[in-house]
C-alpha cells in the first residue's frame, strides 16, 4: 500500500514539473483581415494550433464605419505592453491597439500604408507609413486620441519602427534609411520628435526592423539581411539570411539561435511560417500571411 502511495505520490510530482517546465512558445502572424496567435509547441507542419483569432470584423463596431475597408490587409502584429495588447497595422490604412483577453479595439487610426508601429512611453503609438501619397512618413499618436495625428516627419517608404527603451531612442527604417530619434517634449500636448542621426542602408528596400538585443538591431532590405550595431554604428551581414531576397519579417533570439521568419513566395505574401533552430515550418493556406512576430 505504501509502495503504491509513493509511486502515485512520484508521478504526480513528475508530471507537475513537467507541465511547469513546459516553457510558452507562442508567435503572432497576419495577413488580410485576420491576426493569429499560434502555440508553436501545440503545432505542427500538418496543422497549427490557433490559441488566439482576431478578424477585423469584431472591431467594426468600435471603429468609424469609413475605416472597415481600411482592415483589409494585416502587415504588422507587436505583442506589446507586457503581452497583454497587440499593436497592429494594414497597408491598407489604419492601425489598432487590441487588447489581447477582451480582443476590445483600445486605439485607431487612419494611417495611410501602415507598414510598422510601436508602443512608446506614456501611452503613445509611432507608425511607420510606406509609399503614398498621404504616406512616406512617420507619426506619432496618443492612444487616448485615436485618429488624431500628434507630429508628422517625412521619410520615403516607411516599413520599421522599434523604440529601444534603454537608449531611449526610437529606430524608424525607410527605403534606404534608418533613422534615431529622441522624444520632445514629451510631458507636454504637443509631443514631437528629434532626429539624432541617419545612416544610409547597405542596400535598399529596407522592410523590416527588429530588436535583439539592446545594443543590436536587425533590418532586412530587397536582398538580405542584416545587422545594425546601434554603438558602433555599423551594419553587417545576418549571416542565416545573408543573401535572402523578399524578406518580409525576421526574429532572432540570441541565446537560443532560434530564427523565425517570413518571406515572400506569392507575390508580396506567403503561407509559410519558417523556423530555425529548432527547424519546423507552419502552413496556413486560407490566409496571405504577410508578417510572424515572436512573443517572449
Amino acid at each position: 500500500m505504501k509502495k503504491n502511495l509513493l509511486f502515485i505520490a512520484v508521478f504526480v510530482v513528475t508530471v507537475l514539473l513537467m507541465s511547469c517546465s513546459r516553457v510558452k512558445n507562442e508567435v503572432v502572424v497576419c495577413g488580410d483581415d485576420r491576426v493569429l496567435i499560434l502555440d508553436v509547441n501545440r503545432s505542427n507542419a500538418d496543422s497549427v494550433c490557433i490559441v488566439w483569432d482576431w478578424k477585423a470584423s469584431e472591431s467594426f463596431a468600435q471603429i468609424p464605419e469609413d475605416l472597415h475597408i481600411r482592415c483589409r490587409n494585416m502587415d504588422e502584429c507587436k505583442s506589446v505592453d507586457n503581452h497583454t495588447k497587440l499593436l497592429v497595422t494594414s497597408s491598407s490604412g489604419i492601425a489598432l491597439l487590441l487588447d489581447r483577453k477582451t480582443k476590445n479595439c483600445l486605439f485607431y487610426a487612419y494611417v495611410p500604408m501602415a507598414h510598422s508601429a510601436d508602443l512608446l512611453p506614456g501611452n503613445r503609438i509611432v507608425v511607420a507609413l510606406s509609399t503614398h501619397e498621404k504616406g512616406n512618413s512617420v507619426e506619432l499618436y496618443d492612444v487616448n486620441k485615436p485618429n488624431q495625428v500628434l507630429y508628422r516627419d517625412s521619410l520615403y517608404s516607411g516599413h520599421g519602427a522599434v523604440w529601444m527603451a534603454e537608449k531611449e531612442r526610437l529606430f524608424i527604417l525607410g527605403f534606404d534609411e534608418l533613422r534615431a530619434y529622441s522624444l520632445k517634449d514629451w510631458e507636454t500636448e504637443t509631443p514631437s520628435l528629434t532626429l539624432e542621426k541617419s545612416w544610409k542602408t547597405p542596400a535598399v528596400g529596407g522592410h523590416d526592423l527588429v530588436r535583439v538585443t539592446e545594443n543590436e538591431l536587425l533590418i532586412s532590405v530587397h536582398n538580405g539581411v542584416y545587422w545594425f550595431d546601434i554603438e558602433k554604428e555599423s551594419f553587417a551581414p545576418f549571416e542565416p539570411l545573408a543573401n535572402a531576397e523578399h524578406i518580409k519579417s525576421v526574429n532572432f533570439d540570441k541565446e537560443t539561435g532560434n530564427l523565425v521568419y517570413t518571406i515572400a513566395e506569392e507575390s508580396w505574401w506567403t503561407h509559410h511560417i519558417y523556423s530555425e533552430n529548432p527547424q519546423w515550418m507552419f502552413t496556413i493556406e486560407d490566409i496571405n500571411l504577410y508578417k510572424v512576430r515572436t512573443i517572449k
